[in-house]
C-alpha cells in the first residue's frame, strides 16, 4: 500500500504524539495548491484494483463508477470537501482521504467490505455514518475537530482507532467513552487531547497499545484487565505519584513505556527507579533499557 497513516504503528524514537505533529506539516503543501488549476479524475484502467490520486489537486470525487474491481483508493493531500459518488465501489477495502477539507462522514453505506478508512487531517466534527462498515479494522480520525467518541457500536471488527489531536480551541476530546462494543480493539491512539482520566476501556481486553500522550492525566488506573498490554504512552501528562509506576508491575508483557515530561520524571534517579519497579521493560521513553 502507498504511504498511509498506518504509519501510526511505527512512531519515531522521540516519543508518542510525534506522528500527529510531524504529518501536520503536509498542510502547507496542500494550501499552496489552492492557486493552481483543480485536478481531474481520469480513469486509465477501469479494471485496476488500486488507484492513487495523492497530491492531485482533486476537489470533487467523481467519474469513479467505471471502476469495477478497485479495492484500494487513495486521495491523500487533495482539496475534497465531500464524500460522495462511491456507491458503486462495493469491493473497496481501503479508502484514504487523509488531509482534505471534509466536514462530514457520509455516503459510505455501500462500502460494506471496507477494512481501512483514513480521514485524518480534515474538518470533521462528529463521528457518524459508519454503521454499515462492519468489516472495518482500522479507522484514522486524528487531527479533526471531534469532541466526543460516539457511534462506533457497529464496528466490532475494529482493531485500531486513531483519534489523536482533536481540538476546537478550548473544546476538545475530554473523555474516553462508548468503546464497549469494540471487543477486538488492539490499538487506541488518543494523544493530544484534553483527557483527564483513564476509563471506558473495561471491555477492550485485547488492547496491546494505548497512546494517551499530551493529555491531562494524573493517575494510571483501570488497566489491570489488559494482560496483553505491550506499549503504553503517557508522556506529557500530569502524573506525579510513584505508585502509578508500581501498579504496572502486573503487566508482564509491557515492554515500552513513555513517562517523560510528567512531574515524576523530573525526580532524581527517575530511570533507575522505573527500571527497578518494572524489570520487564525493554524501552523507557526514547531509550532502550537492555
Amino acid at each position: 500500500m502507498a504511504d498511509n497513516s498506518n504509519s501510526v504503528e511505527s512512531k519515531n524514537a522521540e516519543g508518542a504524539g510525534d506522528l500527529v505533529q510531524d504529518e501536520s506539516e503536509n498542510k502547507t503543501e496542500t494550501s499552496n495548491e489552492n492557486e493552481e488549476e483543480p485536478g481531474i479524475i481520469e480513469i486509465v484502467d477501469p479494471d485496476a484494483e488500486e488507484i492513487n490520486f495523492n497530491h492531485s489537486r482533486i476537489r470533487k470525487l467523481e467519474n469513479l463508477s467505471e471502476l469495477k474491481n478497485v479495492q484500494r483508493l487513495y486521495f491523500r493531500w487533495n482539496l475534497i470537501k465531500k464524500i460522495e459518488n462511491l456507491e458503486s465501489l462495493t469491493l473497496l477495502t481501503e479508502l484514504e482521504l487523509y488531509d482534505n477539507q471534509i466536514t462530514t462522514i457520509e455516503n459510505l453505506d455501500s462500502l460494506v467490505n471496507l477494512e481501512m478508512l483514513d480521514l485524518a487531517f480534515n474538518r470533521i466534527t462528529e463521528i457518524q455514518g459508519l454503521n454499515n462498515l462492519t468489516k472495518l479494522k482500522k479507522l484514522f480520525l486524528s487531527s479533526n475537530k471531534i469532541s466526543k467518541i460516539e457511534n462506533l457500536e457497529n464496528l466490532q471488527s475494529l482493531e485500531l482507532l486513531e483519534l489523536g489531536d482533536n481540538k476546537i480551541r478550548a473544546n476538545r476530546l475530554t473523555k474516553i467513552e462508548n468503546l464497549e462494543e469494540l471487543i477486538n480493539l488492539e490499538e487506541l491512539y488518543l494523544s493530544e487531547n484534553g483527557i483527564e482520566k483513564i476509563e471506558g476501556i473495561e471491555k477492550n481486553v485485547k488492547l496491546t497499545t494505548i497512546d494517551l500522550a499530551y493529555n491531562r492525566i494524573t493517575e494510571i488506573e483501570n488497566l489491570s484487565h489488559l494482560q496483553d498490554l505491550t506499549d503504553l504512552w503517557l508522556n506529557n501528562n500530569n502524573i506525579a505519584a510513584w505508585n502509578n509506576v508500581d501498579i504496572l508491575h502486573e503487566h508482564k508483557k509491557l515492554d515500552t513505556l513513555y513517562l517523560i515530561d510528567n512531574p515524576l520524571a523530573s525526580t532524581a534517579d527517575y530511570r533507575r527507579k522505573v527500571k527497578l519497579a518494572l524489570p520487564q521493560l525493554v524501552q523507557l521513553d526514547a531509550t532502550l533499557l537492555r
